[in-house]
């Protein structure tokens, strides 16, 4: 009986490495567009944003209204934000403009510092075509190793830039929910009168 437990232990990681790998298929995300944004600009102190960060907001509504993949607009079926903690609400309310406008309510089940669980959700379970995820930019890479993306090929070394609030990352999935690395892309909103020209 002892002897068959390293074999089970084995055979129940792969099974679970296989049924998390995102290369193999994802079945809630088929045919989806993912699109990733940090928080909009935080205050010197507190849990809320900064007047700049409201103005990028409430312009979010225009800008994903208007968004388009492949010549064609993007209809945003889920938006997903970090959960609230007591030192900071910022997801939620860079989404709630857009929330607002789209009447799409915004889905916040998981903690900033466990972006894989969003990622094993996603992946799992269909919540659309057109998802829009809003997390800290601290874990945005864990976020998109979990949705099978290569952070370093998205991002400058495989971080987001601790005063960058003005990148989408959009990844788009295949018929069998399977990454399409070359779809993948790094986008500068210039949403903002102060974001860079690049």
């Amino acid at each position: 009986m002892t002897k068959n437990v390293p074999t089970l232990r084995v055979a129940l990681a792969l099974l679970a490495a296989a049924l998390s790998c995102p290369a193999q298929g994802a079945s809630g995300l088929k045919d989806a567009v993912v699109l990733i944004i940090r928080h909009a600009e935080k205050p010197e102190s507190g849990a809320e944003l900064s007047p700049a960060g409201v103005q990028r907001a409430e312009a979010y509504v225009k800008y994903f209204n208007d968004f388009q993949v492949d010549a064609k607009p993007l209809k945003l079926d889920s938006l997903f934000a970090a959960a609230d903690s007591k030192s900071s609400v910022r997801p939620r309310l860079t989404l709630e403009p857009l929330s607002r406008a789209l009447r799409v309510p915004i889905r916040a089940p998981f903690k900033a510092k466990t972006p894989e669980l969003l990622a094993d959700e996603l992946k799992s379970t269909p919540h659309g075509k057109g998802l829009l995820i809003c997390w800290h930019h601290g874990e945005i890479p864990d976020l998109l190793r979990g949705l099978g993306a290569d952070s370093a090929t998205l991002l400058p070394d495989g971080h987001w830039p601790a005063k960058e609030f003005s990148w989408v990352i959009e990844l788009r999935y295949d018929g069998e929910g399977r990454l399409l690395p070359d779809k993948c892309r790094r986008i500068s909103e210039h949403l903002m009168p102060d974001d860079p020209a690049r």
